[in-house]
């Protein structure tokens, strides 16, 4: 596989903004989708707890062998490290919980007892204005049913595909995720294309070299095309493929399933079938590199924002 941060040389006409041979225009920070038809992202959950709900791998076995009570509220929680590389977390996820439970959990009293003395001694007010509810998430976006789509927020550079997938509504995603829930497995098929990812590495920030994945700026403003109803299946299928291949590899963590030396080439064969669906649903003929690709998304991008106002301040990225 190239390397794709290798520079290459190539004669446009233009160049915009973002490197790409486009119309001169800018991404707006964008607090909802541009197409409304799109499952909104959001952040996942933030504890804001002192570290007090989370029970780490190497504590869990103990923690319930000293309070077995407490596993009806110990939930996996995952962050974008615990997610690529396949790591163990735990969280106490309190929601509805009925208080003469609790008083059977003085483990767990004791944590809440902490998260409150926390929360109190924060120097910002909203944070001790969480102390009102210490048992629960400082900020809570955990959808309540279903599934959701998780992508990380921080990915390494060196991966071409950001490794994103479905996970049940049991496992809490924590704020160094964006969540998309409800999402189809169209909506992955597409997010997960090169397509997406072109778009991806050309307007997103960093975090030193690595990408780093924002629902206003990547996600939010992020072009989608309209699609018949074969077309949408033929992705729908090819998005599934992409996961039967991953699953082909149940020990093998996202890290090692995406790393460029040992991706298996099942799951590359899957991804370039998805490739060249998603990439035929903006045109017919084939794009020759991510930079084609980019050019021509920015002229989409220009005419649904031309004339369009954020309600969100607006912000250039740099």
């Amino acid at each position: 596989m190239s390397n794709l941060l290798e520079p290459k040389a190539q004669t446009v006409k233009r160049i915009n903004a973002y490197l790409a041979d486009a119309q001169n225009v800018f991404i707006d920070s964008r607090s909802s989708v541009l197409d409304t038809q799109t499952n909104p992202m959001v952040f996942g959950s933030m504890p804001n707890d002192g570290g007090n709900l989370i029970i780490e791998e190497n504590e869990h076995a103990s923690f319930l062998q000293q309070e077995p009570e407490a596993e009806r509220y110990i939930r996996p929680f995952l962050g974008a490290e615990e997610f690529i590389n396949n790591k163990k977390r735990y969280c106490l996820w309190l929601l509805n919980a009925e208080p003469q439970h609790l008083k059977k959990c003085p483990l767990i009293v004791a944590r809440i007892q902490k998260v409150r003395e926390h929360r109190e001694s924060s120097s910002r007010e909203a944070t001790r204005k969480l102390a009102q509810t210490p048992s629960l998430f400082g900020e809570i976006r955990q959808p309540e049913s279903g599934h959701y789509l998780l992508v990380p927020r921080v990915s390494s550079e060196r991966r071409r595909y950001i490794p994103i997938g479905f996970l049940d509504t049991s496992v809490i995603a924590s704020d160094s995720t964006l969540i998309v829930p409800n999402a189809t497995l169209y909506e992955f098929g597409v997010l997960t294309s090169q397509m997406h990812m072109a778009w991806m590495r050309s307007v997103c920030g960093r975090l030193k070299s690595d990408y780093r994945y924002s629902a206003q700026i990547v996600y939010n403003n992020f072009p989608w095309t309209d699609v018949s109803e074969a077309q949408k299946v033929a992705i729908i299928q090819k998005a599934q493929a992409v996961l039967d291949a991953r699953s082909q590899f149940p020990d093998s963590s996202l890290a090692d399933l995406y790393d460029p030396n040992t991706m298996p080439p099942v799951l590359t064969k899957a991804h370039a079938a998805l490739d060249a669906a998603v990439d035929k649903l903006y045109r017919k003929a084939a794009f020759p590199d991510d930079a084609a690709r980019v050019a021509f998304l920015f002229e989409p991008y220009g005419k649904k924002t031309e004339g369009v106002t954020s309600s969100a301040k607006r912000a250039r990225v740099h």
